[in-house]
């Protein structure tokens, strides 16, 4: 059985070492501060403040109405120009958007005759074109349907977006930059930390000391996960709740609990790498492909709906995907303890697993040092 003492010590000499370690400290704090704040606000993918022109050939109240609903955020004002400079303002990249508003438009429209508007995109910025059409013709139909009338339709659709109902991106952004925040440091610290040992020659002074190989485990996953994990709370108190003021639903105490359990799983995943590996060059170089796949597979950036069937079936088995499940649960939709169950008892076993395969791997490497 290890022993308390012992992991006690070791964990405190792992704070003493990452507190003297300058760039760590620089890292951890840029990770769960300016690299929140920076991706929440910065990167975007959806429509915002994209540039659009208007070709009113009709100077009707319909076709003035159209432009004055393209609003901010979407869309900046809108620009008036002639038929003829609308090739010429693409081709430059002046415009994302040009609706042209043919002559009688309105009167056809109030004659039942067939018109057609157009729409003319720069399709470069695939996201932003998509979206920014569907919001156009959205503009376009509540506009005719309000001046002209239209078919009662035979079921009125009323919709209510919940957990988010301005569709703020920020606040989807925010929380998913501390998620992948925490599976970053969670794998490169507790590596950094068993290849630091064996660089600077300290390994062979833990193996002098009637300490076992699954106490220096515990030790370092323990201090790397109590620095992480009291980061990732600060981050989301003061940076994501008090900065970009995005509102936390569920129980802090219980993401802290899901978080020390997906702890144990992705730290030893690092600290199974660092065993593999004989310098922190090339823990860096098997680490960051890792880390790209466990980001863009986890659900925190792409939906795992949109993945195939045979590979989100193949993703339970990874605790990035029950964490980023766990954590949207909690913090957007504030869900309690028996609906987050599933994925705690997830990430118990798979915790469990990891460990084991990395006790056994650690425990090969100190023999070879040995």
């Amino acid at each position: 059985m290890p022993s308390l003492g012992n992991i006690l010590a070791l964990g405190l000499k792992e704070l003493r070492v990452l507190r003297a370690d300058p760039v760590m400290v620089l890292l951890l704090l840029y990770t769960f501060t300016l690299a929140v704040y920076s991706v929440s606000t910065g990167v975007k993918m959806e429509v915002r403040n994209a540039a659009i022109a208007v070709v009113d050939e009709d100077h009707s109240e319909l076709s003035r109405a159209l432009r004055a609903a393209l609003l901010p955020p979407q869309f900046r004002p809108p620009v008036a120009i002639e038929a003829g400079a609308v090739a010429p303002a693409l081709d430059s990249g002046r415009f994302v958007f040009v609706l042209q508003v043919p002559p009688r438009f309105e009167a056809d429209l109030l004659a039942r005759r067939p018109t057609e508007l157009a729409l003319d995109i720069d399709a470069t910025a695939m996201s932003m074109a998509g979206n920014g059409s569907a919001y156009i013709q959205q503009i376009v139909q509540q506009e005719v349907e309000a001046r002209i009338g239209g078919a009662a339709l035979p079921v009125d659709l009323v919709t209510r977006t919940r957990f988010n109902p301005n569709s703020t991106p920020e606040w989807f952004a925010a929380v998913m930059q501390v998620v992948n925040s925490i599976m970053i440091l969670s794998i490169i610290l507790p590596g950094a930390a068993l290849l630091r040992e064996r660089e600077h020659g300290t390994l062979e002074h833990l193996l002098a000391m009637p300490v076992t190989p699954l106490e220096i485990l515990l030790a370092k996953v323990a201090a790397n996960a109590l620095v992480i994990v009291g980061a990732a709370l600060l981050s989301l108190l003061l940076v994501v709740q008090g900065l970009l003021g995005v509102p936390l639903a569920g129980s802090l105490p219980l993401f802290v609990l899901g978080t020390l359990l997906f702890q144990v799983s992705i730290a030893a995943l690092g600290i199974l790498l660092a065993t593999t590996t004989a310098s922190t060059g090339q823990f860096g170089l098997l680490a960051l492909p890792l880390l790209i796949l466990l980001m863009l597979l986890s659900g925190s950036m792409t939906p795992l709906e949109s993945m195939p069937p045979w590979l989100q079936q193949a993703l339970q088995v990874s605790p990035a995907v029950q964490f980023v499940g766990f954590a949207q649960a909690v913090l957007y939709r504030g869900a309690g303890l028996r609906i987050v169950a599933p994925q705690l008892l997830a990430l118990l076993l798979l915790g469990g697993l990891f460990l084991g395969v990395a006790l056994f791997r650690l425990r090969r490497s100190l023999a070879r040092v040995g």
